[in-house]
């Protein structure tokens, strides 16, 4: 795969946080950084709080927008030219395609090994059906760490879903996800959210 029109002239190499920086910089995404910045630090007390590993944590929060960079309408040609593996819902609203891309990127350009770090980069906008902990952690921590400016409408009821526990938290965010997402509703939010509605 030809990943050069995303990384030509930029100097990569220097460990994650400086490469995510010097990589979003580069493309002039400073608002992308600030995001990331933060949801990395949401997701290492996340994960010390609820026994996920906080470097694995970091890792998944600073990378997980790395595709911010591929305009919009382009993300489907990305995914074609890259081989992707996509779902009509993400063909239909591109928006949904980043979280892919973020691990071809996560994987290829920045080195990225660690199964467990893709595969949550991979889920982070919508969970996934057998989601792990540290999945459910750097999609929530995504959610506080929100990037619209102003506090998440739903900050508030999500801080006592997580005071409960990681797993109502998850399924909060899953509710409020299908009925107010403002395109398709991801396949993987409806599957995800039938597990953490199953009695214990």
């Amino acid at each position: 795969m030809d990943f050069s029109e995303w990384t030509k002239g930029i100097d990569l190499g220097h460990g994650l946080r400086e490469d995510v920086r010097e990589f979003l910089t580069a493309h002039s995404r400073l608002g992308v950084l600030k995001h990331v910045e933060l949801v990395a630090e949401e997701a290492i007390r996340l994960a010390k709080r609820f026994g996920v590993n906080p470097a694995a944590a970091e890792q998944a929060g600073l990378i997980h927008d790395i595709s911010a960079v591929i305009p919009y309408d382009r993300r489907l040609e990305v995914a074609q030219a890259w081989n992707m593996p996509y779902l009509p819902e993400e063909a239909e609203y591109p928006v949904l395609l980043h979280q892919g891309l973020s691990v071809v990127l996560a994987r290829d350009v920045f080195g990225i090994k660690d199964e467990a770090i893709l595969t949550a980069v991979g889920c982070h906008t919508t969970l996934r059906p057998g989601s792990t902990p540290l999945d459910q952690v750097l999609f929530l921590a995504d959610k506080v760490a929100w990037d619209h400016g102003e506090l998440p409408p739903y900050l508030t009821e999500l801080t006592e879903a997580l005071d409960r526990s990681l797993a109502d938290a998850c399924r909060f965010f899953l509710e409020y996800l299908s009925i107010n997402a403002s395109g398709p509703v991801h396949p993987w939010v409806n599957a995800a959210l039938a597990e953490f509605s199953q009695p214990d």
